[in-house]
């Protein structure tokens, strides 16, 4: 049986469609089979919440007078890049002020979506459009014209655990991982992240329409590192960093709530997001996508302690989440860096828009590459 995005969004709008979070299709499946689901189920509401280092604004602040192009920009103390135009700037999550490593441009995001003000401070050499030398003064969401999230790259299809092999405490972006594999730290939040219900990216392309930090946001592109070469389970699920997503949105309209500034210690600054799409079931093989379940997502433990980080355990999110996995023979605790909690809150608040025919359903204007890879940066030294 299949369905058509047309079909679905008339179901919507004649209140009779059928919308579940990943979770619940997940535990239907345990005794309706990929047709019954693809003939009750219309539509499946994904989420995520977790750390994305890469992610930022671009923000326009407006002309004073007289105008200035400004080049050597800070906010807080916190460097912004400024070399896009006159009043143009880029804010990075992980940038980090030279005075306080612990805070940075995730701080400043955050700050600008609670309504606060924050401290401009820039420089120019002036020129005969752009006379003034500098200017200091106090911005907000609401004194600037434009604030647009456009992160490089969100929401990785599935990313692997960290473990440690080394007789020290590492310090990473999988947060700080102890000596001689006492732990296992993942951040993905299972069943319930958004390209693990489509691994093969059927229903999610440029322009697909998504949850972005409590705002109406837009697949803008791939994301950067994306890598569909993974080896896949049976159920098409990829094993190891595979898909990613390059997503906008406007700022001004998301919430606190689904965007949060962190610091992981030693390590720097990162930006924690939440992001949910919504999956139409067209046919039965997606009805069978959607009714993954943790125990069929397979996740590679790999070692931050040795060169290249290796994959040197398989698991699941299952046993991830039971507390416990076996590495080389070792029981050893594991801790998500993600909150499963704020995830569920997405899926459910994505399940009642998309009911209601506040979030509209479209195919992708263009699909994402089928083959694609990742490169590695070559070292070399200049020739003399």
């Amino acid at each position: 049986m299949a369905k058509t995005y047309e079909e679905i969004n008339a179901k919507i709008a004649e209140g009779e469609a059928v919308v579940l979070t990943a979770e619940e299709v997940s535990r239907m499946a345990e005794e309706a089979s990929p047709g019954e689901i693809a003939r009750k189920v219309d539509v499946v509401t994904t989420a995520t919440f977790g750390a994305m280092c890469s992610s930022g604004c671009f923000i326009n602040f407006g002309h004073p007078s007289p105008p200035i192009r400004m080049e050597s920009i800070t906010l807080n103390g916190v460097p912004v890049f400024g070399g896009v135009a006159a009043v143009d700037a880029y804010i990075g999550a992980t940038e980090v002020s030279p005075e306080d490593p612990a805070y940075g441009g995730a701080h400043l995001i955050e700050a600008l979506v609670r309504g606060e003000e924050l401290l401009l401070r820039a420089r120019g050499k002036g020129t005969d459009c752009y006379p003034r030398k500098s200017i200091d003064t106090w911005i907000s969401e609401r004194t600037v014209n434009e604030i647009t999230m456009v992160n490089p790259r969100n929401a990785y299809q599935n990313y692997s655990a960290a473990t440690n092999s080394t007789d020290r405490v590492l310090h990473t972006y999988m947060g700080s991982l102890l000596p001689r594999k006492g732990n296992v730290t993942y951040s993905t939040s299972g069943e319930l992240s958004p390209l693990l219900n489509d691994p093969f990216l059927r229903t999610v392309g440029v322009g697909t329409r998504v949850f972005l930090a409590g705002a109406q946001g837009f697949v803008s592109w791939r994301g950067t590192q994306f890598n569909t070469t993974k080896p896949r389970a049976e159920n098409g699920v990829p094993e190891g960093n595979a898909a990613t997503l390059m997503l906008t949105g406007d700022a001004k309209e998301m919430s606190a709530d689904f965007l949060r500034a962190a610091y992981f210690e030693k390590y720097g600054v990162t930006l924690y997001l939440g992001i949910g799409i919504p999956i139409p079931v067209l046919d039965e093989d997606m009805a069978r996508f959607v009714s993954v379940r943790n125990r069929d997502i397979p996740v590679l433990v790999c070692d931050y302690g040795a060169d290249g980080h290796p994959a040197i355990a398989r698991t699941n999110y299952e046993a991830l989440r039971s507390g416990r996995v076996t590495v080389e023979g070792k029981s050893v605790r594991t801790a998500p860096l993600s909150s499963l909690a704020k995830a569920r809150e997405i899926a459910g608040l994505l399940k009642a828009q998309v009911a209601s025919g506040a979030f509209p359903l479209a195919p992708p204007v263009q699909s994402l590459p089928e083959r694609s890879s990742v490169s590695g940066l070559a070292i070399r030294e200049k020739s003399r």
